[in-house]
């Protein structure tokens, strides 16, 4: 009898369980900030400009247009570093309200073509397109339909738009070219594409986990991509090499939606406000009150409170608060850290609010459902509960945040400047594309 021939193995295990046939489009929205702001404001078209959190001049551009961009403005630098590359650039400050009101917009227009659409941020988006395969033939046709659309609504904005099998592929593509990109990486074309790149050119490879790989012996994306998957876990330590090795070949890891693990509030302090004690107990209130704010919305209680303070001598205090039972209310989780911090500062005899904190953060976690919270026989609990939700209904039902106020809010008008809130975008939209949080597509009074 003649032996069986013994199975050839393929030239690279890396394909294995590879899913080839799943079609991820990414969408990225080009210098989304300041086009948001050039199409509000047709005098800024086509002209540097910078966009700002703050009037200063040590205030940091959180966002460039593409024409600053092309003079070497970069995100995160100083407005002084900006004006010495290009004297000629614009400010203005941000208006986060606006830039939501868009985002809902471009989400609409993502959910005609596709239901399994996804924010990943308040600029960037993952549209699963593998059960459609039937109903589109053409999957770059559609993209530049989306292109179109977008532009139909507002003339002034641009995105780069990626194909692939996985959506980490599909954002890669969306790097490859700028602004106003379409590129498709297929089993066939991704190693040219990769050939071309640099480690940290990958998102999520900083240079840390460059050297980490560069140590064992991996110089280049493509030399990642073919590597084995034993080799990529030793470089990560652990799972993360796994999580790499199936990006890379075509397997989803990345597209997942999940409840919230925390929800944080917290901002810069300026001077006026780091210089008055008042002022910065009600960033403080303000913090806590928009904390309880997303807790009313998705409807869960924390049970646990953190503060963190930032100083301007690199010193840092935190906190971290397990509660007895589930909280929502803002006021109770300022007084339990204000407790907190009496306790720290008595014995020191210092004041941890005083004009030398830069950043105030407080964040929450440990989630229970609202369905599931149990109260006593004779608790108040439930009926304070009940009410701080009817308030918020009636905020919704007068579509406007300031003409029913809560005591404590009146406390702290004017102190907490909107701010964009990449994250907050999973409190915006629900699922069926329908607006959940109507406050934050209110505009602050100066705007114009």
């Amino acid at each position: 009898m003649k032996a069986a021939e013994p199975k050839k193995k393929p030239v690279r295990g890396n394909f294995i369980s590879a899913k080839t046939n799943s079609i991820v489009m990414y969408i990225d929205m080009n210098s989304y900030f300041a086009s948001c702001e050039q199409q509000r404001h047709p005098h800024l078209r086509g002209k540097p400009l910078g966009v700002l959190t703050y009037d200063s001049p040590n205030a940091a551009v959180i966002a460039a247009s593409i024409e600053a961009k092309r003079k070497g403005v970069k995100t995160g630098m100083r407005l002084q570093e900006c004006l010495a590359l290009c004297p000629e650039m614009l400010t203005i400050t941000t208006h986060p309200a606006w830039y939501r009101q868009i985002h809902v917009d471009i989400m609409l227009i993502l959910r005609k073509y596709c239901d399994d659409v996804i924010a990943k941020s308040i600029d960037e988006a993952s549209m699963n397109f593998t059960s459609y395969r039937l109903v589109y033939n053409d999957f770059t046709a559609i993209a530049r339909q989306i292109k179109q659309d977008i532009k139909d609504k507002y003339d002034y904005l641009t995105c780069s738009i990626g194909i692939a099998p996985n959506s980490f592929l599909a954002k890669l593509a969306t790097e490859i070219q700028k602004p106003d990109g379409l590129i498709e990486i297929t089993p066939e074309n991704i190693d040219g594409h990769l050939a071309k790149m640099q480690l940290t050119d990958l998102p999520g490879i900083a240079k840390n986990n460059e050297r980490r790989l560069q140590m064992i012996g991996i110089r280049n994306p493509l030399e990642m991509r073919h590597a084995s998957e034993a080799l990529l876990r030793k470089a990560f330590g652990g799972i993360v090499g796994n999580y790499w090795h199936k990006r890379l070949n075509f397997m989803e890891v990345d597209v997942y939606t999940n409840p919230f693990k925390t929800m944080s509030a917290g901002r810069s302090l300026g001077r006026q406000i780091r210089e008055d004690k008042q002022a910065m107990d009600s960033m403080l209130i303000a913090l806590c009150m928009r904390l309880e704010q997303r807790m009313v919305k998705n409807q869960v209680f924390c049970k646990e409170v953190c503060l963190h303070l930032r100083y301007f001598n690199g010193g840092e205090w935190d906190t971290k608060i397990k509660l007895s039972d589930p909280e929502q209310d803002g006021m109770r989780i300022r007084r339990y850290i204000m407790d907190k911090m009496q306790e720290y500062e008595e014995p020191r005899n210092i004041s941890l609010l005083n004009d030398k904190v830069q950043k105030m953060t407080v964040t929450i976690m440990s989630f229970v459902k609202q369905e599931l919270i149990q109260y006593g026989l004779f608790d108040n609990q439930m009926r304070q509960d009940k009410i701080r939700k009817v308030i918020y209904e009636m905020k919704d039902k007068y579509d406007k945040k300031n003409i029913i106020r809560k005591g404590s809010e009146l406390l702290v008008r004017n102190v907490l400047k909107d701010a964009i809130g990449f994250g907050s975008v999973k409190d915006l939209v629900g699922n069926d594309g329908e607006v959940v949080n109507k406050h934050m597509l209110e505009e602050d009074e100066d705007f114009y």
